[in-house]
């Protein structure tokens, strides 16, 4: 992941003249220089039922607001709005089950059960800044419940659809929800995840819930405690449900700075965070980043393959999308079920435009070799994207070259649950450099810190930091300012610490490193594990890798390194020493790993980020601590 790389993609003519940005220097000067004026001019695009007064008050940092005093509500912006346009019958979910199943909603079809859906929450006394947790698959009742939260002024707390029973029995409990919205069960990987089953056993240790709502996914039995558990289908179906859809449930005129959500962090170390995220900023935020980062049209199809129950899925599969009137398309289940060309067939089928996804689900499917997607018609792809962690050069390479067919610009986006929308990341018009995430998105202002708190040199590494608001930022740990003080803005104060490390080349470029948590120091030098990585998968038979240091009486720490080979390689002594050699031949002698392991797996969190704190915690025989986020 090197930032002398002499690599350099730059747009094609027909990419540029399409644009909706054409001249991204302009905007980011603008925006650089008129920070207030620059996202007024972004908010105006929006639906308000007032305006706001002021942009943005800093007068209590780091407690910002944005657009104070102005009144909206998402999903007045969301789905109201686009009802009095050409928009009321055009497609805006196109979801598909894992085995087959084809569910389509226009804008009308899915402001009617979103209608529906807010009626029942409403019956049973759910009002204006409650919380609900929502536990479900990946169906379309996801984002339903979840507009339905937004329409009538609850706070939803979505917690994904597979965490233990631990995870979500502290998520109920910290939020203090008295509602939650469950499945009888999804599929993932041709199995069945049993849902209530895990809710049934958290309730019994969380007894704030006084409702339980099961939408009927799979059919299998399950157990309905009387007066607590109701079938989804029953509730809708009560004529104060059918009326209310038919006539308009009335959306609750929300202040910009009310809450939206709240949504616990992955959780890779301590206690999980509830982030809390507002209605009026991030609608801004997310709406203004997406057309311009993902350059949404019409007739687009937009696939972001990650889960609703993260934030990408917040902000890029509900929100976002459906802010911008876009069709959104939702899978169900996992890329290689029942065979490794699954998403591929889906592009091809659907005419996907734009394909955003996690670098850990590119180099899985890059295992299976190119003959699956060279099958399929993928000729309808004009943009792609990455997110989740930094992209490694080769499996940028691969997406580019196999998936995009050299046509189709990567937009590898940096950000975080906490900043709520795109922070570093490249438009369609810039010029591109695999592993990096180019520069920042107009109006913000990004940097790397030494330890000091001064900006490092060019090439060197240091603290990724924030050093200006943003409408989309987080404004609070739920029920917990301290630790949001103490975790974001003390370090370097005055400047949001984002917690990664990351370096900035000659021509402004941002290279992420990971988390500060993974940078290992080998003999006095400071060595990112995903530098060390990417040069593990950039061997040919290497399809993931993930690093760790061990203590070391001589180094300080050693590497130790775990590797998934690509089918058709085998795992041998002969092929540890050649990737040791490998390694260090990319990184140089410092760099080379004291031990090579081969697995079929990675502990792994459920939003794909490898949780190596596990891997340390079972080379050194200690406690592995919170598994709560774990997949497997």
């Amino acid at each position: 992941m090197s930032e002398m790389t002499p690599e350099i993609y730059q747009p094609s003519p027909a990419v540029t003249a399409n644009a909706i940005v054409k001249d991204y220097e302009e905007m980011s000067r603008f925006a650089g220089e008129n920070l207030e004026q620059f996202w007024a001019s972004q908010a105006e695009k929006f639906f308000w039922f007032s305006k706001w007064q002021k942009v943005l008050d800093n007068a209590n940092q780091p407690f910002f607001k944005w657009f104070v005093g102005g009144q909206t509500n998402i999903v007045a912006n969301c789905l109201d709005r686009h009802l009095a346009t050409w928009r009321r019958n055009k497609l805006a979910l196109i979801w598909e089950g894992e085995n087959g199943d084809l569910r389509t909603f226009s804008y009308h079809a899915l402001n009617r059960e979103v209608c529906k859906f807010a009626s029942v929450l409403r019956s049973m006394g759910v009002k204006k800044g409650d919380r609900v947790t929502i536990y479900m698959g990946r169906v379309p009742e996801l984002p339903i419940a979840m507009l339905a939260c937004a329409k009538i002024g609850a706070v939803h707390s979505v917690v994904y659809g597979g965490f233990s029973i631990e995870a979500l029995q502290g998520r109920i409990e910290d939020s203090q929800s008295n509602v939650l919205i469950t499945c009888d069960g999804s599929f993932m990987n041709g199995k069945v995840v049993e849902l209530k089953k895990i809710v049934d056993e958290a309730l019994r240790r969380a007894p704030t819930i006084e409702h339980v709502i099961v939408y009927k996914r799979t059919g299998q039995n399950v157990a309905m405690e009387a007066g607590r558990d109701y079938w989804y289908h029953d509730l809708v179906a009560l004529p104060l449900a059918r009326s209310l859809s038919n006539s308009g449930c009335e959306t609750e005129i929300m202040d910009a700075e009310d809450p939206l959500f709240m949504l616990y962090t992955s959780g890779t170390t301590g206690k999980p965070k509830a982030i809390l995220h507002t209605h009026g900023g991030y609608m801004v935020g997310i709406g203004t980043t997406l057309q311009t980062v993902f350059d949404i049209k019409e007739e687009d199809r937009w696939w972001c393959a990650a889960d609703p129950g993260w934030i990408t899925g917040h902000s890029y599969i509900v929100y976002g999308p459906l802010l911008l009137g876009a069709t959104s398309f939702i899978y169900e289940g996992a890329p290689t079920y029942p065979y490794p060309n699954r998403w591929w067939s889906m592009v091809e089928k659907y005419g996907i435009n734009i394909l955003y996804t996690a670098p850990t689900a590119i180099r899985g499917l890059m295992r299976f070799g190119e003959a699956w997607p060279n099958r399929h018609d993928l000729s309808s792809l004009r943009l792609l994207g990455s997110v989740g962690e930094p992209i490694n050069p080769e499996a940028w390479r691969w997406y580019y070259r196999v998936i995009g067919k050299e046509r189709c610009p990567i937009m590898d986006t940096w950000w975080q649950t906490e900043t709520g929308m795109f922070m570093i990341t490249p438009m369609p018009v810039v010029d591109l450099k695999p592993g990096s995430a180019t520069r920042p998105f107009p109006g913000v202002e990004a940097d790397v810190y030494s330890e000091e708190g001064k900006p490092v040199a060019v090439g060197e590494e240091g603290y990724l930091v924030l050093k200006r608001p943003w409408p989309a930022m987080l404004r609070t740990i739920y029920k917990d300012p301290e630790r949001y003080v103490k975790q974001y803005w003390s370090k370097f104060p005055g400047v949001y610490f984002t917690g990664d490390s990351a370096r900035k080349d000659k021509d402004g470029y941002f290279w992420i490193i990971g988390r500060v948590d993974d940078v290992l120091k080998v003999s006095g030098y400071r060595l990112g594990t995903a530098e060390i990585e990417s040069a593990f998968v950039s061997h040919p038979d290497v399809a993931e890798a993930a690093a760790i240091g061990l203590p070391h009486e001589i180094k300080g720490n050693a590497i130790h390194a775990y590797v998934i080979l690509k089918a058709g390689a085998t795992p041998s002594e002969a092929l540890a020493e050649e990737l040791k050699a490998h390694v260090a031949n990319n990184l140089g002698p410092i760099a080379k790993p004291e031990k090579v392991t081969f697995l079929t797996q990675l502990p792994k969190t459920r939003s794909g980020k490898i949780m190596r704190r596990v891997l340390k915690a079972r080379a050194q025989g200690i406690a592995e601590g919170d598994l709560s986020t774990l997949e497997e």
